[in-house]
């Protein structure tokens, strides 16, 4: 989907677990202009979802949120992500286990690197979580997107059991505690 060209428009990557799930989050957000489902943090180039779901790619499934800053802070999108999954697991969210379903922040400049690790060190120091955050905060790298079903996923799938049972707790969640930050007319 091509954006019109806007200064004010960021780019953040995350990735926390299925992609499907962050996907989902992210679309529903005032600010958020364009989300995209792919793998990134690999060390083959272009990737399929079969290669990644071995785990031996090293990658991990991933977003690419390209955000108006004006509307949506990169803060605001870090407080979304760690209260949206778990932090505190290594390479797994519930029961999909493996490194492509990671914690990791991939920082597009030195300024999201520092917010990143700022916001990591507040919540450890607040004890929010109950096990230490095992987030990796890195460097971008490639991003590949992810094959066309992976686009969309949730919104065009919602009566999927995985969809029901794994992503409606999320939104539900995303509207309880964020409500202030969602589109009108997104549920």
């Amino acid at each position: 989907m091509n954006k019109q060209n806007n200064l004010d428009f960021e780019v953040a990557i995350f990735a926390g677990g299925c992609f499907w799930c962050t996907e989902a989050v992210f679309q529903r957000l005032d600010g958020v202009v364009e989300v995209i489902s792919g793998y990134t943090g690999g060390n083959i180039k272009n990737p399929a979802y079969r290669e990644i779901c071995t785990g031996r790619t090293g990658h991990a499934e991933g977003i690419k949120i390209t955000f108006d800053s004006t509307k949506i802070s990169y803060e605001e999108l870090l407080e979304v992500f760690f209260a949206t999954h778990d932090p505190t697991t290594l390479n797994r969210q519930g029961n999909d286990v493996g490194t492509q379903y990671r914690s990791e922040i991939f920082y597009t400049n030195p300024e999201q690197k520092q917010m990143a690790e700022d916001f990591i060190q507040l919540l450890e120091t607040e004890n929010v979580f109950k096990s230490p955050i095992v987030t990796a905060v890195s460097e971008e790298k490639p991003f590949y997107f992810a094959e066309e079903e992976h686009h969309d996923y949730y919104n065009a799938n919602r009566q999927q059991p995985y969809c029901q049972i794994i992503i409606d707790p999320k939104i539900k969640k995303l509207n309880n505690y964020f409500s202030k930050k969602v589109k009108h007319g997104t549920i």
